[in-house]
């Protein structure tokens, strides 16, 4: 049955490599439990990474930090955290995790964008931090194409601009900004896009313009 008839919260994906993780925790200290969305982080991780990673980000979040394992439910008011080694997919509201193929280029945030952009529509929101090359780009383009939301950070706060200039590259993005203000900005969306649900069909068309709210 339609899985994005039942979607009643945001979710915000995530995508950090090189240089990301103080971006990441200025984007997740904005974040507040009462806000229906949940976020899920796809990093680039060395293997060594596996028990720290979860235990930095939970500094800087109010909400709950778990590293994914195979089949597990996508909650809001949660951070999900992609393991090392790891590629993930969303299919009927669970996080599916599959081994990286350790020859051959890979791409994990592209993977989890497309298939978030399929689950989730328009409450997919996806946001490129800091790293190196173009993954993300072709994942922000079907988070687009389903009407989502996209953010990039501002290229010349992060440590490494490939994977922001590569997305801004596309002209899709939404908003450019530094990591600190990229949380505020995901926060104003969603209960943008809450309002919208409780408003019924007129859809998003005036709301920023004239309509007297």
């Amino acid at each position: 049955t339609g899985q994005r008839a039942a979607q009643t919260f945001a979710v915000v994906g995530i995508g950090a490599s090189a240089g990301g993780l103080e971006a990441l925790h200025d984007l997740l200290r904005a974040a507040r439990r009462q806000d229906p969305a949940a976020y899920v982080v796809i990093q680039h991780l060395s293997p060594d990474h596996k028990s720290m990673m979860a235990n930095l980000l939970a500094r800087h979040t109010p909400m709950p930090v778990v590293t994914v394992e195979d089949g597990m439910t996508l909650e809001p008011d949660r951070v999900h955290l992609i393991p090392p080694a790891s590629m993930m997919s969303i299919a009927n509201n669970e996080l599916r995790l599959s081994p990286k193929n350790p020859r051959g280029l890979t791409l994990p945030i592209d993977l989890f964008f497309t298939a978030m952009a399929k689950e989730c529509g328009k409450y997919a929101i996806g946001v490129i931090l800091s790293g190196t090359g173009s993954d993300g780009t072709r994942g922000a383009v079907a988070i687009n194409d389903a009407g989502g939301f996209l953010l990039a950070q501002e290229p010349e706060s992060a440590k490494f601009d490939g994977m922001p200039r590569s997305v801004i590259a596309t002209g899709l993005v939404d908003a450019i900004l530094p990591p600190e203000e990229l949380g505020p900005r995901i926060l104003d969306h969603i209960s943008q896009v809450q309002r919208i649900n409780i408003r019924g069909g007129r859809a998003a068309a005036g709301l920023d313009k004239d309509n007297a709210l």
